[in-house]
């Protein structure tokens, strides 16, 4: 069913698309309007990119690539509302898809994003062309991407970035692991001179309709301040130092808690958390002799978040009436600490163009509990915890090397190679006692040990473990013909802890005309599981029989989980495919790209397996003082298939200005086609993978989306309309009647600039300008008022934003 009703879908898609182009094109090419001249002054040639993701070989542009690449410009992410990086990316990007989570612990703080509906984790994101670090966090609660250990990408400000290059098609074969669905590419600013800083201001202002009532909120405001500035270094270096920081109060979008205790009230607060944020970046180069150059960057960030946890009213079992005698709603903080920095070099070895480089990664984020407490401790309860800490690092050594090859062709042949060694750390530290332990009144039962909201990590939780990685690659791209390119690429990989593994790659691509190329790729891709899956452990303690034991996520390879037949985890296999259509026309240029992958092994956090499920598992479980367990596993297999759509049209005009049109969508469909199966024996086999898990692979992110944009640029105003329909998405529960869902929605953005100098320029905008949510929970799903909406939401669930920037450049 989920494949025939994909079928419709794209059908119904590329039918739709290509009417809109070709009415389009009509209505603009009756227009006798001057494209923005090319070098050869053709006013009607296409402006095309030079890409460096994907590819190796020097000046490929994205028309001309073999796989689909969009190139995203530093301008485009600034002309938007938001000033968090991932949310611009995801608002230009259709295959793109960054929730924002609630409710879910650390990750509403460390968001995880997803390219073409796969795991966060199965995109690898790179800086300058170098792998960038993953964060500690492990996401273990039911949000999307559920299991994974993901890039922060908000680790990054819109200020240090050039342009952002994102390689929509398997590349593991060219920079190795976690590139199953793609690659993100950002390349920093690069400028000897110049500056420019902004302040923006912004907030939403909205009338919240939940099913229990409506109210009108004015919350969420943020103030943003960026700045950059170009130093020359010599005659012929550049240092550009980049900063920013940012102020976000929180949102609060639960439904009026229907419990008598809470008299009618909003109790809880699901949305965006409290952001306390400042980062900086420095990009450099310098020319040395005999030809080579140095470069480096250093950046850090650090960002204190809080978010809440679910309510605790005032007859709560757990509430302390001396110390909250209205209950009270606890806060979990996250206080991340990014810190990156690289070095290289890069030159002729005789014939060959060679670059060594040296990045080092380091996230740590320590980890809160306020406004809580202790209710083993009674009235001389903390109220707040330090819950611990999380750290990961990650050392990265390579050598690149290339070369041309003239074989007669109108382009060389372009052979490369490379090593790359790679060193990762994983740590966790446990929090203070009184965040995890019972204290004097432990004895009762019906008593949480430990800080409410979030349990603290236990000295038992604490882990130092590490691994190496080394990896050989060749790169060819050979033209076969003025016409036809082909190209190739194969890769070892060698893992101190689970072994080989050797990916491959093929692809080409054929000039059918001048203006209508054929391209097409078949890879086979793979993804290390990482430290964090592999060694996370989190517990809480519990009385069972008088005796206290433990409850929650244990390692693959601990003595709990192997007892229940866990194995050491395995590296996630696919298979990639693409046949894509390049169309350019005069000032149009068109790219449509099919895709299907078939993933084997995917790494999942299995459910809890409690003892009381069977005597077997009590047996099993009780020697170690455990009363219920869970851990990662391999075991889910995935196809997914979609297709991608990007159309531009330019269009310069003397009198008007100029124009830039812009529509870009996705179709995909992902189905799951093997579940984990019972691993140790047990029977009766308890459930390791249940039906939610498996709902919101399939149906987690919009099955289509679709962005329609206009740019428009006159000698001193300007002005961005922005149209993005999202597909109705599924928020899964374990048995399909408590099911709920977003809808179908479509969202509309503004933005008006004017510039007042050649220096400065303000812009006033509205984002979601209808106050657009997501359909509510349905009152009979939402007991205690917390969900008001369903945070699987692509475009969130905080309605209209209200915004305005001044900017100034010099």
């Amino acid at each position: 069913m989920n494949r025939v009703l994909f079928a419709a879908r794209a059908t119904l898609f590329g039918g739709v698309s290509a009417s809109a182009l070709l009415l389009a094109g009509t209505a603009l090419a009756q227009t006798p309007a001057a494209q923005n001249p090319s070098p050869q002054g053709d006013k009607d040639a296409v402006i095309d990119d030079v890409i460096v993701t994907g590819t190796r070989a020097p000046n490929r542009s994205r028309l001309d690539s073999l796989a689909p690449v969009d190139v995203i410009t530093a301008e485009t992410l600034r002309n938007r509302g938001t000033t968090e990086f991932a949310t611009a990316l995801a608002q230009t990007v259709p295959s793109i898809n960054f929730p924002r989570p609630s409710a879910t612990d650390g990750t509403d703080s460390i968001r995880p994003a997803t390219l073409r509906g796969l795991s966060p984790d199965q995109t690898l994101v790179l800086v300058n062309g170098t792998r960038r670090h993953a964060s500690a966090l492990v996401n273990v609660n039911g949000s999307v991407g559920r299991g994974s250990s993901a890039v922060d990408l908000n680790a990054i400000p819109t200020g240090a970035v050039d342009r952002v290059e994102v390689l929509r098609d398997g590349a593991s074969a060219q920079y190795g692991s976690d590139a199953i669905a793609g690659v993100v590419n950002l390349r920093l600013r690069e400028a000897a001179s110049g500056g420019g800083a902004s302040v923006t201001y912004g907030q939403y202002v909205t009338t919240v309709e939940t099913a229990r009532g409506r109210r009108d909120e004015t919350d969420g405001r943020t103030i943003t301040g960026s700045l950059w500035q170009g130093f020359a270094l010599g005659s012929d270096g550049f240092l550009t130092v980049s900063g920013e920081y940012l102020s976000r109060e929180p949102t609060g979008r639960s439904d009026y808690d229907p419990r008598p205790a809470a008299a009618g009230r909003v109790t809880a607060r699901l949305g965006d958390p409290e952001v306390q944020q400042w980062t900086a970046f420095v990009n450099a180069g310098k020319p040395l002799a005999n030809g080579w150059e140095t470069y480096g960057w250093l950046g850090y960030q650090d960002r204190d978040s809080e978010s809440a946890a679910f309510p605790r009213l005032s007859n709560n079992v757990n509430n302390v009436a001396a110390i909250y005698p209205d209950g009270f709603l606890p806060l979990i903080a996250v206080n991340s600490r990014d810190l990156s920095a690289a070095g290289g070099v890069r030159g002729q070895v005789g014939e060959w163009n060679a670059d060594i480089s040296l990045v080092y990664g380091r996230n740590a984020l320590g980890l809160r509990t306020e406004r809580s407490l202790n209710a083993t401790y009674g009235a001389a309860s903390p109220t707040r915890f330090d819950a611990g800490a999380l750290i990961y690092d990650q050392v990265v050594l390579g050598a690149d090397l290339s070369r041309e090859f003239d074989i007669g062709r109108s382009e060389p042949l372009v052979f490369s190679w490379g090593l790359e060694a790679r060193r990762e750390t994983y740590e966790i530290q446990a929090g203070q006692p009184e965040s995890w332990n019972r204290g004097p009144l432990g004895v009762n039962t019906a008593l949480a040990g430990g800080a409410q909201g979030f349990v603290g990590l236990q000295p038992s939780n604490a882990v130092d473990e590490d691994r190496t990685a080394f990896s050989a690659y060749a790169d060819v791209e050979i033209p076969v013909s003025d016409r036809f390119r082909i190209a190739g690429a194969l890769r070892l990989e060698n893992y101190s802890d689970f072994g080989r593994t050797t990916t491959g790659k093929l692809s080409a691509r054929y000039e059918v005309t001048p203006e209508l190329a054929i391209r097409g790729t078949v890879s086979t891709g793979f993804r290390a599981p990482s430290l964090q899956q592999s060694y996370f452990t989190s517990t809480s303690s519990v009385i069972q029989s008088g005796a206290v034991v433990e409850t929650g996520t244990f390692p693959a390879t601990s003595r709990v989980a192997a007892a229940l037949g866990a194995r050491p985890l395995k590296p996630e296999t696919s298979v990639n495919l693409s046949l894509g259509a390049i169309l350019r026309v005069g000032a149009l240029d068109l790219t449509i790209d099919a895709y299907h992958i078939d993933i084997e092994d995917q790494i999942a956090l299995s459910e809890l397996i409690n003892r009381s499920f069977s005597g077997q598992v009590a047996s099993l479980l009780d020697p170690f003082g455990v009363q219920a367990a869970r851990f990662f596993l391999n075991g889910v297999d995935v196809t997914t298939q979609g297709v991608d759509l990007v159309a531009r049209y330019r269009l310069s005009t003397e009198r008007l200005g100029d124009f830039d049109f812009t529509l870009a969508g996705n179709v995909s469909d992902t189905e799951v086609t093997r579940v984990p199966a019972n691993t140790g024996g047990l029977s009766p086999a308890p459930t390791l993978f249940a039906r939610n898990r498996v709902e919101t692979l399939q149906q987690g992110a919009p099955g289509e989306k679709a962005v329609f944009s206009t740019d428009w640029r006159g000698d001193r105003l300007g002005a961005t309309v922005r149209v993005t329909h999202y597909g109705d998405v599924l928020q899964p529960a374990t048995v399909a009647a408590n099911d709920y869902s977003t809808g179908a929605k479509t969202v509309v953005d503004l933005e008006g600039r004017w510039r007042a100098t050649q220096t400065v320029t303000l812009s006033v905008g509205v984002d979601n300008v209808f106050d657009e949510y997501p359909d509510y929970v349905p009152a009979p799903l939402n007991s205690n008022g917390v969900l008001g909406f369903p945070y699987y939401s692509p475009f969130g669930f905080n309605g209209r934003y209200g915004y305005a920037r001044l900017t100034l450049s010099w």
